[in-house]
């Protein structure tokens, strides 16, 4: 193990920027390139990027003007697996998962266990200045390193997706308070909701109902956790909670109490989520979105429902999902695909124009 001298890496000069009142488009910026090696501070490590993940967030830094903690040039990614080559002696050699978020551990929130939310939080690709997953290495706190033992088969760069794509599902499966025989209802079973399904199963959920609009991913999904699933393509809220009904009628099941997590941050998602949402219901928001939907708040009140929030996933939970994925009860293998990190530009453009139907985790090529 040695230290590179610098950094390989492909910035994000500038994002996509679209002016308000002509509409007009200027392209973002991706420009390979090269940043410092830090010195690396005690309880700092370098890790060598075995692959990242391209999430629904970098391509809302890059196309939709989601506001980032640092500004360009940066590098995006946060969605991370890799060896320690440098820093802390106990963990030069390892293969760890970098947590998309790091808390202070200081702060109120922190001490309370809600640092998943601490408001001085490092990321990877957002808040840690210049660096990011999409890079040769990055150095990042060791104290919320996740180690990778026994990963078997299973190649390093895959387990990328686990860092932010599966462990976001069981934190929102936690602030769920998901017991053994809820029912769950998962809407959008793309890059987080393939996870959202399988990990509510792997809880011990009764019976998972997937919603998506392709019908290829739903069949799927019968496969790895659903035991039915709804087609919402050109359906409206109303439409898709007829079909609801049926199923509950057909198959004895209550018409309370249903767990529903929203992942595709979507409007006409969240407009589906809302209509579901009935007595003692929980509806988890997942996805993220710039759209707005309305909704009167008092039914909340009349169904003694809920409506909750849920941000990445606390460290001390990496432990709990990768044992999930190395035992195969979550299986990570039918939904990733790796590519060269020089062909970003171009991943980046698919995965905009359409969600993939396997994650795109890029590998380091320079």
């Amino acid at each position: 193990m040695s230290m590179p001298e610098k950094i390989q890496t492909w910035q994000m000069v500038q994002p996509t920027i679209r002016d308000k009142e002509t509409g007009d488009v200027t392209p973002g910026k991706l420009e390979k390139t090269e940043i410092p090696v830090p010195e690396l501070q005690p309880g700092e490590v370098l890790v060598e990027v075995a692959g990242c993940g391209i999430c629904h967030t970098d391509l809302g830094y890059f196309y939709d003007g989601v506001p980032t903690v640092n500004k360009p040039p940066m590098t995006l990614g946060h969605e991370i697996s890799g060896t320690v080559v440098a820093g802390d002696e106990e963990w030069v050699g390892k293969e760890v998962l970098i947590p998309a978020v790091m808390p202070c551990r200081k702060c109120h929130l922190c001490k309370t266990r809600r640092g998943n939310r601490c408001l001085n939080q490092k990321m990877p690709g957002n808040s840690m200045g210049i660096y990011g997953g999409f890079s040769s290495h990055i150095p990042v706190p060791s104290i919320d390193l996740c180690e990778i033992k026994n990963r078997g088969d299973i190649p390093l760069e895959h387990l990328a997706v686990v860092a932010d794509a599966a462990t976001t599902p069981y934190q929102a499966a936690k602030r769920a308070q998901l017991e053994p025989g809820d029912n769950v209802i998962v809407i959008g079973v793309g890059g987080v909701g393939q996870y959202m399904v399988q990990i509510a199963k792997a809880l011990g959920a009764g019976t998972v109902i997937a919603i998506d609009i392709a019908e290829d991913r739903l069949e799927k999904m019968l496969s790895y956790g659903a035991d039915f699933f709804i087609n919402s393509r050109d359906k409206s809220p109303r439409d898709v909670s007829g079909e609801f009904k049926a199923i509950r009628k057909q198959n004895g099941l209550p018409a309370y109490g249903w767990k529903i997590f929203e992942v595709t941050g979507s409007k006409p998602g969240q407009e589906t989520a809302l209509s579901l949402l009935g007595f003692t219901g929980k509806l988890i928001v997942v996805g993220f979105g710039m759209a707005k939907v309305n909704y009167s708040i008092s039914r909340l009140m009349a169904f003694d429902a809920e409506m909750i929030g849920t941000w990445a996933c606390l460290p001390e939970y990496y432990p709990a999902v990768m044992d999930m994925v190395l035992s195969k009860r979550v299986d990570i293998e039918p939904f990733v695909q790796t590519r060269p990190m020089s062909t970003i530009k171009e991943s980046f453009e698919e995965a905009h124009s359409a969600s993939p139907e396997k994650r795109i985790v890029l590998i380091p090529d320079f």
